[in-house]
């Protein structure tokens, strides 16, 4: 393809969001893409766009556990894409790779920033769902900060999204008792009837914390391990709930991101609850398991591969609707792993 060009469409992050995300936020750009490649450099276009939680909290204005994402640049995120030429003998055109390359249709990038996805192993979408980023998060997050033991009961807020769908079920092969905690009756009969929780519930379905906690208290007996997606509300009903050495798993905040990261709630009055019941509280990023991946991988795979695990996914289609798809994430829209497809 050398000397010829490509039109790229590429979302720009220019505005920060005070509260939702929306095409305000972002500028659709057309360019021209130079095909012509140097040694090594790969033209991937891509197939399956991530839209992840973790975006929200990088817009916000003051460092968390990164710095911003910077304005002015394309849309960071991970990508599953196809090899459309390459220059590079690792790659061939038509090869299905992952990627970082954000929001655009292609990406001319170093051979080095690709892996390799092979599409008879699972649905090649997996690689941003249980085989990538999320299903890291999930294994590590439960198996390492949790410790889940046989006979434990485990928590999980945000039961039916990308990760939380994956560590109720990862706690069920662990000999856990799970109980789900997601938003609408559709959704718990998905934990219930497909996932096969123990329990769950409708956090919607409450008004008030007390109301709340009281319905976790009678379906789970008190909590070993809480896994926590979801703050707020939420997590106010079941700290009071955990037993003497619960592990408390902090994973994301969710209801927290959609404006409320630079003016967080205060958190000081659960930790008496830490103190009387001597429970650890463990914050976790994906990233801090990358170089564990294919460790991640040698479990999770074989389960995916037979499919003895459910892995949801739920697909947008449209590059023009990649901030609108981010937005849906704080509606509670998707089940599982929410996806763009372009």
């Amino acid at each position: 393809m050398s000397n010829a060009t490509l039109l790229n469409r590429q979302w720009f992050y220019v505005k920060r969001p005070q509260d939702r995300v929306s095409a305000e936020h972002y500028d659709l750009r057309e360019s021209a893409l130079d095909t012509t490649l140097s040694t090594n450099e790969v033209i991937v276009r891509a197939r399956y766009i991530s839209v992840d939680p973790y975006m929200r909290i990088q817009q916000h204005e003051r460092n968390t556990y990164d710095v911003p994402h910077p304005l002015g640049i394309v849309q960071r995120s991970g990508v599953v894409g196809q090899v459309v030429a390459s220059a590079s003998e690792r790659f061939r055109a038509d090869d299905w790779v992952l990627s970082a390359s954000g929001w655009q249709l292609f990406d001319k990038c170093h051979a080095n920033d690709l892996q390799l996805i092979n599409p008879q192993t699972a649905p090649v979408s997996t690689a941003l769902g249980v085989l990538g980023m999320p299903g890291r998060t999930a294994w590590f997050g439960l198996m390492d900060a949790g410790r889940p033991r046989p006979g434990d009961t485990l928590v999980v807020s945000g039961a039916a999204g990308a990760v939380g769908s994956l560590v109720a079920q990862f706690g069920k092969r662990a000999g856990c008792r799970v109980i789900g905690i997601a938003g609408g009756a559709a959704k718990c009969s998905y934990l219930i009837n497909t996932l096969k929780l123990d329990g769950a519930v409708d956090y919607r379905a409450f008004t008030s914390t007390e109301a709340l906690a009281e319905e976790l208290q009678r379906q789970s007996g008190g909590v070993d391990i809480y896994f926590d997606n979801v703050g707020g509300m939420v997590t106010d009903a079941v700290i009071p709930l955990i037993k003497r050495r619960a592990r408390i798993v902090i994973c994301g905040t969710i209801s927290q991101y959609d404006g409320g990261l630079d003016r967080p709630d205060l958190g000081p009055r659960f930790l008496q609850h830490m103190l009387f019941q001597r429970a650890t509280i463990q914050g976790i990023l994906a990233r801090d398991f990358a170089h564990r991946m294919d460790e991640m991988r040698a479990t999770v795979e074989p389960w995916v591969k037979n499919r003895d695990i459910v892995f949801e996914e739920t697909f947008v289609d449209g590059f023009e609707q990649l901030p609108q798809a981010l937005n849906m994430l704080f509606d509670g829209k998707n089940l599982g792993k929410l996806l763009v497809r372009v």
